[in-house]
């Protein structure tokens, strides 16, 4: 049996220092991910006049309850989603200010305006500069009085997660009526983490679909960073294609995390998974069947999938993940185009992909800048010798030393 460390998770990270700077008093954040994504987040909160001390395993936040200490800032939210959605959200509950948000050329492409546009109904002064509903946009901020809001998050949970977290920074609170919901555990995990922050969060309405967030404001905490479960998705996916078995400590079945449910995906194609509170285990058969699969609640490890199907007996379709093409890149797209560069044959629409068995033959792999088609196509590698990468450093964005970790965990599976 391998064991394997996974670093913190991007979003329990994101969220954590986001509510730590709303917060009343000084959080610690304990093994936070420390990638570009969220050194640009606390970065940000730096640019935005927050106190934030970092040391090797833990991050200190001095909270601002008031909003940010810096009546004026230019702030490059480098190409985080997280960071570009969620601190111009924390900026606009200040109570003046005027400050100007920016971000990569990719993050410039991704969407804003469901988030931007329930930000101006609640009478935020928002203009974006350039293209509407994109970065780069500018805040005039005067505090949030609060109220009642209509949310399409069929796009993206981080919106609906962005407004839940701003609630308890308004005067009367917010009541959020969902119409639509993409990665609908991310938000589980937004309201678990607010609660260990002092704020609950009521539900109701048909399907749930009523968010009630008190006024009130954040305690200061302390907060243990869960290891990132799409980053131990590649592990796991590796040692159902390699005949072998791997662990991840510290996630478990209390784990906040629903990408987590990528285990139960292999289970179905063959691979024997065990969890305890402290782990969760992935065990080879030896086989991976096809199947069909809907992958809306845990989109982001489609291309880790995505990357195993070829190897399975039969075919693989993963349906329900349109919102996988307004990611880093047209996901869906990338996986199609580069699982057709080694030969494998692919059809796709406009949410879905299915993908046939077949070997696949070297090639380099277009990224397109994107993290995630990285480390995806690294488990296609373990069978398939001589791919490339156009540009393996983006793997930077949350796992800087994934090509060094993942050699050394391959060499542990070849030995």
């Amino acid at each position: 049996m391998t064991v394997i460390h996974v670093p913190g998770s991007k979003s329990v990270t994101a969220r954590a220092l986001f509510l730590a700077a709303a917060a009343n008093g000084s959080s610690t954040l304990v093994r936070p991910l420390s990638s570009d994504d969220t050194e640009g987040f606390a970065a940000g909160l730096t640019g935005l006049g927050y106190e934030v001390l970092r040391e090797a395993d833990r991050w200190h936040i001095t909270g601002r309850p008031a909003g940010p200490a810096a009546t004026d800032a230019d702030i490059y939210c480098r190409d985080g989603a997280t960071t570009a959605r969620f601190l111009p959200t924390l900026a606009a509950a200040g109570a003046r200010g005027t400050y100007r948000f920016d971000a990569s050329a990719q993050m410039r492409r991704r969407p804003l305006a469901p988030l931007t546009e329930a930000l101006r109904t609640l009478g935020v002064d928002l203009r974006h500069e350039e293209a509407e509903g994109h970065h780069p946009l500018r805040i005039s901020a005067a505090g949030i009085e609060g109220g009642e809001l209509t949310l399409d998050a069929g796009e993206s949970s981080q919106y609906l997660t962005a407004l839940l977290m701003l609630g308890p920074l308004t005067a009367q609170g917010l009541r959020i009526t969902v119409t639509d919901l993409v990665s609908a555990p991310y938000i589980e995990i937004t309201l678990a983490m607010m609660r260990s922050f002092g704020v609950e969060v009521t539900r109701g309405g048909p399907g749930d679909n009523v968010f009630t967030v008190p006024p009130g404001g954040y305690l200061a905490t302390t907060y243990a960073i869960e290891p990132d479960a799409s980053t131990a998705s590649y592990f796991f996916a590796a040692a159902a294609l390699t005949g072998r078995e791997v662990t991840v400590p510290g996630l478990g079945k209390g784990a906040l995390q629903g990408d987590l449910g990528f285990v139960d995906v292999l289970r179905r194609m063959g691979a024997e998974v065990h969890a305890t509170d402290g782990a969760t285990t992935v065990r080879s058969t030896g086989e991976l069947h096809g199947l069909t699969v809907n992958m809306r609640d845990i989109s982001d490890t489609m291309p880790t999938l995505a990357a195993l199907a070829p190897f399975a007996s039969g075919p693989v379709r993963i349906e329900d993940v349109g919102n996988t093409r307004v990611k880093e890149c047209d996901r869906l797209e990338a996986c199609a185009q580069n699982l057709r560069r080694m030969g494998i044959t692919v059809d796709t629409g406009p949410d879905w992909i299915e993908i046939r068995p077949g070997a696949p033959r070297p090639a380099e792999i277009a990224t397109h800048g994107d993290h995630r088609i990285v480390m995806s196509f690294a488990v296609t590698a373990l069978r398939t010798p001589g791919i490339t990468y156009d540009d393996p450093g983006c793997v930077r964005k949350t796992f800087p030393a994934f090509h060094e970790a993942f050699a050394g965990f391959a060499a542990l599976m070849n030995g």
